[in-house]
């Protein structure tokens, strides 16, 4: 299971970095050209847009995985501990069923897409493909939070790296 979660570590990490480069390689380029040249490239913006919203939406799970969301915690730093674990876990319960939802109506978008083909204006790419990073990254949200309350309450540890844990 371990191994599961450090490829997905890896995943996650690698996509991110390679979309981080993707968009602001073409916006460069793009910029560039239009000072230097007077010319774009119609397509570069609209790929430069789909690869920071899928940046986005899967840098998002990676966050939930580091435990990087913020959250308002001051006022329960007076809360006991066992209280504190509760309310933070009760939230933990609340963004899961929140991105359930939106995994669900989400499917439902792109069922629709599929059904009544839309097509990105330059690249004309299906919208359905490009909305599944929804349903991707809400599940994946889930399953790193998942994650995390399991290593902090049932293994007792606090971690932000995978390789952090080290099982005999």
């Amino acid at each position: 299971m371990l191994s599961f979660f450090k490829k997905l570590d890896k995943f996650e990490s690698y996509a991110c970095q390679a979309l981080l480069c993707l968009f602001v390689t073409l916006l460069f380029f793009q910029v560039i050209l239009r000072v230097v040249f007077n010319y774009g490239i119609p397509w570069s913006e609209e790929l430069s847009r789909f690869a920071f919203v899928w940046f986005v939406f899967l840098g998002a799970s990676y966050a939930a995985r580091l435990s990087a969301h913020n959250r308002v915690t001051f006022h329960l730093k007076w809360l006991p501990h066992r209280v504190r674990v509760g309310v933070e876990l009760f939230a933990d319960v609340l963004w899961i069923i929140f991105n359930t939802l939106m995994t669900i109506k989400s499917i439902e978008v792109i069922e629709s897409l599929m059904e009544f083909t839309f097509l990105s204006p330059a690249l004309e790419w299906s919208m359905a493909f490009l909305y599944f990073i929804f349903p991707l990254s809400f599940t994946l949200t889930s399953i790193r939070i998942i994650q995390v309350n399991y290593m902090k309450l049932v293994m007792g540890v606090v971690f932000h790296d995978v390789d952090d844990v080290k099982v005999d």
